[in-house]
Parts: structure tokens; C-alpha cells; sequence
């Protein structure tokens, strides 16, 4: 099947920023595959309106009116949300601090501002597939400066002692930014078999998913 004849993705474009909203929203529904359903202005309505139009994925802002977009993340995406959506961050290089948090905070992952069209749609894409969004470098230096604010590191034996070997080379490998493509490159297995080690270490480990994954995996030292 096409992606014209799919179901689109149904996105919610929430920012306060009229241009930059605007040109999301002209990306994005220009997209055959994808479909901007509603827009929001303000942290309150992105809540709102997430919950009763219930998008694949919802472009969050992070600095917005009446609730900033870290707490929007955690009320539609946290541990407490009764019914979880994805959620994409955007923001800008000196946010970095406020993207770690709201990575914590239960976003499937963040995107620059000044990002070029094509990586908006891939991110969208990505994030709706059920996949986190990570660039490499930009999350390393995020959780490498912010993530021993949080609370102290476990030891790496404490976090990974579950895990098999090979499902602790997958998960330093996902750490470092890799894709399953990466990944199964890397490792000389196929892309199902990457697939199924993923879903055994968020399981084994009792995490969300990736964006979590990798976030644990800086901090217990895994990676430098």
C-alpha cells in the first residue's frame, strides 16, 4: 500500500510562535502521508487539544504561555499520563538543559528548530513508527553535561546485570546514537533480529523506550 493510500499521520503542531508554527504546519501537511489536525498556541491547549483530538504525535515547543512545553510532555506523555502520546520537542541550541528534562519529562524525542524540512518530516515519521528520535552528538552532550543533575549514576553492573551480552552490545550501540539499520550493520545480524533485542532490553529493564534506553545508559557509564 502507498503512502497515499494509508491512513496519514495525524499530527497536533503546538508553538506559540505564528511563523515558525505556520511553516510546521505548511511542511508538514503538504505531506500525502501526513495530516496536521489541529494547532495550539499555549501549553493548556496543546493538553487540551492532544487529548481530545488524540494525534499519532504532537510537535511540542517547549517555551510556550499558561504551561511550557516540558510540563505539557509530562501531562500527555509522563509515567502519571493515563493514555500516553508520543510526543516530538523542538527547540533551539541553548535549550539544552530543557530537552534533557523533557526527555525525562516522556518525549519520544527532539528536533532543532533551524532543522531542514526534510529531518521535520523524518522526525515525524520516526517518532509515529513508535521509534525515538535521537541525534547522536546533540544527545551525548545533553546527558553527558545534565544527566549526574538528576541523581547519582547506578554502577553499569547494577543496570545491565539482566542483560545478555549481546543485548548489552545492542544497547551501548543505541546509546551511541545508532539506528537498528546501524545497529544490524554493526553487529552483522539482521534488522528483525535488532528489533527484537530492543524490545528484550526495554523489557528487561523496565523502560518506555529508546529515548529511555539511552538516557540509562549514559548515566550508568556504559558509554563515554
Amino acid at each position: 500500500m502507498s503512502a497515499a493510500e494509508s491512513t496519514p499521520v495525524r499530527v497536533l503542531v503546538c508553538d506559540d510562535q505564528e511563523l515558525v508554527r505556520t511553516g510546521f504546519v505548511t511542511i508538514i501537511g503538504a505531506q500525502p502521508d501526513l495530516a496536521v489536525v489541529g494547532e495550539a498556541t499555549n501549553g493548556q491547549d496543546a493538553v487540551r487539544l492532544a487529548r481530545s483530538l488524540r494525534p499519532d504525535v504532537v510537535v511540542m515547543d517547549i517555551r510556550m504561555p499558561l504551561l511550557d512545553g516540558i510540563e505539557a510532555t509530562r501531562r500527555l506523555a509522563g509515567p502519571e499520563a493515563t493514555d500516553p502520546v508520543k510526543v516530538l520537542v523542538v527547540t533551539t541550541f541553548d535549550l539544552d538543559e530543557h530537552v534533557f528534562d523533557a526527555l525525562r519529562a516522556g518525549a519520544s524525542g527532539f528536533l532543532l528548530k533551524d532543522a531542514r524540512p526534510a529531518q521535520l518530516l523524518d522526525a515525524v515519521r520516526t517518532v509515529a513508527s513508535g521509534e525515538a528520535l535521537l541525534s547522536p552528538t546533540i544527545t551525548r552532550r545533553l546527558i553527558g553535561r545534565f544527566g549526574e543533575r538528576v541523581r547519582p549514576a547506578p554502577r553499569p553492573d547494577d543496570v545491565v546485570g539482566v542483560l545478555t551480552a549481546r543485548e548489552r552490545e545492542v544497547l551501548v550501540l543505541l546509546a551511541d546514537g545508532l539506528s537498528n539499520a546501524e545497529i544490524a550493520e554493526a553487529l552483522v545480524i539482521s534488522h528483525e533480529t535488532v528489533k527484537t533485542y530492543v524490545s528484550r532490553i526495554l523489557t528487561k529493564l523496565d523502560l518506555r523506550d529508546r529515548v529511555q534506553a539511552v538516557v540509562l545508559a549514559h548515566r550508568a557509564g556504559l558509554v563515554g
